[in-house]
């Protein structure tokens, strides 16, 4: 076996991890960071793309470790705490999150635009019935179609934004605005969290099964080998992603002048898209937010009832579609102000677990696996994850900020850091206290006993 490929397949493996990730949903987070931080977009974009982007990368290399699958890494803490986070996970996934998120965004880019403001319940309504309904049946069946059309959009897609992006550099939109409130003080730590809901990272311990099963086709089965192909295909991934999360909080950050503040990255990218190209512009990145977006529901309606099939065998693989899409066509009609405001507190919760996790399996020769802290670790980040998670959904937030204030980033969304780093410890001591023996990851990507 070569382990050298060639650049030209390392680019191929490069791009294709990078279509993974782009999508209609995934482009409307940055433009409103861009608006609300103003001339704090770049400090904010610091910690956006920690989240947004780096650890993508780092969460797909933790499943070469962690056995494949996000059940095998999270059940290194606990069969339940594995089942738990990952029935919570691709309900995100699925019909809570992704898929009514992309639904609207494909509305409000795609259609709004077109139908105008009035009887907007009614048009969202008409047209989620058709797009969920088209999802359905390209989900019906295992097809390569989606999959073509996805390889094909892609590059049509990205030389769109392409264009959009570079009008806007030499067609400035406007002057870069002062920061509001919320962006004036913590600013890379708000934009740290605002990173939680592109749900990149989430979707990576889904889909990275994906991109390893690609690697490994090409001959390449130890996890040192896989990482070592990872980290330079990974270079060009994140450079790609990088430069498209920072390009949208350009557009957002120059946009206001132009069209005003606007309530969610949906509206900037199509008011602004009109602005830039004019009527032509909001026709071509409509038709293709459309065509990434149905790509990208198809995907995740595949993959969260192929998963619930797997655990709930007694109901098929239809039949979770059906329930799934149904579910999925409800929230959607919450609109998509609604649904991220819903989203957040799960994303707050989920997040978190996800990077403790990521370091936990990295780090997992230097506590030698013992489980107890794994433990330690989950337990201490989680009590401050439900928190954050409670306070974003309104329940006594200010309560919960003079209680547990003390922590130190606790107002600033992390806290858990802290708590994790003395959960991690203690789970260390009882380990040691009981002589608990653990499990070790070789270099082949392999577990032996300690």
């Amino acid at each position: 076996m070569n382990n050298k490929l060639p650049f030209s397949k390392i680019l191929i493996i490069g791009l294709m991890l990078f279509a993974m990730f782009l999508g209609a949903g995934n482009v409307i987070f940055a433009p409103i960071v861009g608006q609300q931080a103003g001339t704090n977009t770049w400090v904010a974009m610091g910690g956006f793309l920690i989240t947004g982007v780096g650890l993508v990368l780092l969460a797909i290399m933790a499943l070469t470790r962690g056995g494949g699958t996000v059940e095998k890494l999270a059940g290194r803490v606990h069969p339940k705490f594995a089942l738990v986070f990952s029935v919570l996970l691709f309900l995100a996934l699925g019909p809570f999150y992704v898929i009514p998120r992309t639904t609207s965004v494909v509305y409000e880019i795609a259609i709004k635009p077109v139908v105008g403001s009035d009887n907007t319940s009614l048009y969202l309504f008409i047209f989620s019935v058709i797009f969920i309904g088209l999802t359905i049946l390209l989900s019906w069946n295992t097809t390569k179609f989606v999959d073509r059309l996805g390889k094909m959009i892609t590059p049509v897609f990205s030389i769109l934004l392409l264009v959009l992006v570079v009008t806007s550099i030499v067609n400035p939109m406007g002057e870069i605005g002062a920061p509001q409130d919320e962006y004036t003080r913590g600013v890379f730590l708000k934009g740290f969290t605002q990173g939680y809901l592109t749900m990149d990272v989430l979707a990576a311990f889904v889909f990275g099964g994906i991109f390893i099963k690609s690697i490994k086709g090409y001959g390449i089965k130890s996890e040192k080998e896989v990482s070592k192909l990872f980290i330079k295909a990974g270079l060009i991934t994140t450079a790609g992603l990088v430069a498209l999360q920072v390009s949208m909080a350009w557009i957002g950050a120059t946009s206001v002048d132009a069209i005003g503040f606007k309530e969610n990255g949906g509206e900037i990218l199509a008011q602004s898209s009109e602005f830039l190209l004019g009527p032509v512009g909001i026709y071509m990145i409509g038709l293709v937010i459309m065509l990434t977006g149905i790509t990208t529901n198809v995907a995740c309606l595949g993959a969260v009832s192929e998963y619930f099939g797997r655990i709930q065998s007694s109901v098929s693989y239809k039949k979770w579609i059906i329930v799934f899409a149904i579910l999925s066509l409800i929230f959607t009609n919450f609109g998509l102000n609604t649904i991220l405001t819903m989203a957040a507190p799960v994303l707050l919760l989920l997040y978190p677990l996800a990077i403790a996790l990521i370091v936990l399996i990295f780090a997992n020769n230097l506590f030698n696996g013992r489980q107890s802290v794994y433990v330690g670790t989950i337990i201490g980040v989680g009590i401050v994850a439900v928190l954050d998670a409670l306070k974003e959904a309104g329940i006594a937030p200010d309560a919960i900020n003079s209680i547990f204030g003390f922590i130190p980033l606790f107002t600033s969304g992390a806290g858990w850091i802290i708590t994790g780093i003395i959960g991690f410890i203690l789970g260390f001591v009882v380990a040691k206290v009981k002589k608990e023996t653990g499990t070790l990851i070789n270099n082949a990507g392999q577990e032996v006993a300690e």
